[in-house]
């Protein structure tokens, strides 16, 4: 461990994660070296048309990318790492992984073409990882997904005890209970600050078993005369267990629906879960077999428009399809600001004579996050001077340093993305804001949230589009009356108030002097014209274009 040089401090800051839930990426820093822990997406929303998922900005130490150590994964979450092979090329840093976590992680780089590039380091829980001023030791916790590690991170300040996602199920089906010794002795020797999970604060007991769930479905699930679909998070493996053990319970054989399922189970297989695990058909086989012999895994609990359960409930699936009579259910918690979408998905699927099951209408799902007789207990095991409250919106965050302040913790602070807080030395505070932002994944490419495309979209969405076509000859007189179309715009009345932009677009055209028929020129006259006619004679302001057409002899 490095000595401790003068006035140099410790510092905590998150550029994603705070005040939300998802899209996680913080960094840990000490004089001018960083630590990355976890690089995550979130779910878009309305607001961002065509758009599914979003990662945060990460400019701000992309500019100081010398100075970035590594970046340390806790699990195999797509909150947690699935930005990585969107930004990876702008950080350019060494990665530490668990296995299985790593083989998640290479599925999604080979499909950026990057997994030659990317440097992955396998690290195992109490294997020691130092990079620089950092001393880091995986701790083994209980997660919906296997291998999930909270970081101990030690300092010439102190240890941070950063939790990752994590509960304390006495029950789990996948994977070792969470190693309380571990982090009691950390508690024992001294915690500086505790990085902490705050996704369930308001969540009153604890958060239950995912073997009390493997229970419940078993009954619920028994003596249905139809066929079965449950949608869940690809990689929650811990349910996708659960429901292999279901399904063989009641007589049926499993069929995984969605590409993400089948990345994720292969993960697991490379890294010895999920084995000796029969029945699993293919699409086209399941379709043939009787109706109460199947039960479809699908993506898309969410309600997602290109997840396999949206597909299937607007029938617009190739090889899988429900009928009345059949039985859906969504094992996931309802993600607060996905209730438009899924509530959608659900109306259809009723309006089919599909009964639709949620975790809202009986004991299906059980939290991967800690409920509040959870966070006691882990603070009273760690017992840290510093309650530092992430994975939550702001609602969670100030009622989690509330609730700490309340188990004796001295202090409690509630960052937001961009805040840079100082652990240490002196009392915790925001010394500085840096940029923190999102960008949008759009196809293959990243594109900022305000501005440019996404504007355009909103705008389309809202107002639609008019376009001017126009036909000039050689020296940019008409050869024809301009032509009108509109998308989005008019409900009646399209030629009647097409013809009148028309002819003033045309005059504006005839108006122009001989040495102003650039296209340049033409574009602009026909396009202040076009603005001027449309908000009259549509009430609306919809993105105006201009197209030129030039002829020759």
């Amino acid at each position: 461990m490095n000595q401790l040089v003068k006035d140099t401090a410790l510092y905590f800051l998150p550029l994603g994660g705070a005040n939300e839930i998802g899209m996680n990426l913080n960094l840990y820093g000490y004089g001018d070296q960083w630590l990355m822990v976890d690089l995550g997406t979130s779910f878009a929303d309305d607001s961002m048309p065509g758009v599914e998922m979003i990662v945060p900005d990460v400019a701000w130490i992309a500019d100081r990318k010398d100075k970035l150590l590594g970046l340390v994964l806790t699990h195999a979450h797509e909150d947690h790492l699935g930005a990585i092979s969107h930004c990876w090329h702008e950080l350019g840093c060494p990665i530490w992984a668990t296995g299985f976590a790593a083989s998640v992680l290479r599925r999604k780089l080979e499909e950026k073409g990057i997994e030659e590039l990317v440097p992955i380091h396998i690290y195992k829980p109490g294997e020691r990882i130092d990079l620089g001023p950092f001393e880091i030791t995986p701790i083994g916790i209980t997660h919906s997904t296997p291998e999930s590690q909270a970081l101990a991170i030690r300092t010439p300040h102190g240890v941070v005890l950063h939790t990752g996602d994590w509960k304390l199920d006495a029950d789990p089906v996948l994977g070792p209970a969470t190693d309380r010794a571990a982090i009691q002795a950390l508690g024992d020797a001294g915690v500086l600050a505790m990085v902490c999970d705050s996704t369930n604060v308001f969540s009153r007991g604890r958060s239950g078993s995912e073997g009390a769930v493997r229970d419940s479905l078993k009954t619920l699930l028994a003596d249905r005369p139809g066929r079965i679909a449950v949608t869940t998070f690809a990689s929650n493996l811990a349910r996708l267990e659960t429901l292999f053990d279901v399904a063989q319970h009641i007589g049926r054989r499993i069929c995984l629906i969605g590409r993400s399922l089948h990345r994720f189970t292969a993960a697991a297989r490379e890294n010895g879960y999920l084995q000796d695990r029969p029945g699993l058909v293919d699409e086209q086989e399941a379709g043939f077999l009787p109706r109460d012999k199947v039960m479809y895994v699908c993506t898309g609990c969410q309600g997602e428009v290109r997840g396999a359960m949206a597909r299937i409930a607007f029938d617009q699936h190739q090889h899988v399809g429900l009928t009345a009579g059949d039985l859906v259910v969504f094992s996931s918690k309802i993600i607060p600001g996905n209730e438009r979408t899924l509530f959608r998905l659900h109306n259809e699927l009723v309006l089919r004579g599909i009964e639709v099951i949620t975790e809202k209408d009986a004991f299906v799902h059980v939290s991967g996050h800690p409920s509040r007789d959870e966070l006691a207990d882990m603070y009273a095991m760690a017992r840290p001077r510093i309650a530092i409250p992430v994975h939550g919106e702001p609602r969670h965050l100030v009622e989690h340093a509330r609730f700490a302040k309340s188990l004796q913790v001295p202090h409690g602070l509630v960052p937001r993305n961009g805040d840079m807080v100082r652990l240490a030395p002196g009392l915790p505070e925001v010394v500085q804001e840096v940029p923190a932002g999102r960008l949008a994944i759009d196809g293959d490419e990243l594109i900022p949230l305000q501005g440019g495309t996404l504007q355009s979209r909103r705008k389309l969405g809202f107002n639609g589009v008019a376009l001017v076509s126009l036909a000039v000859d050689e020296t940019g007189q008409l050869e024809a009356d301009p032509m009108v179309s509109f998308a989005g715009v008019l409900n009646g009345a399209t030629d009647v108030i097409a013809g009148r932009i028309a002819e003033a677009v045309g005059d504006a055209i005839d108006a122009l002097p001989r040495r102003r028929r650039a296209d340049a020129d033409l574009e602009e006259a026909a396009l202040k014209a076009l603005r001027r006619a449309i908000k009259p004679l549509t009430g609306r302001k919809p993105i105006c274009q201009v197209h030129i057409i030039r002829l020759s002899d």
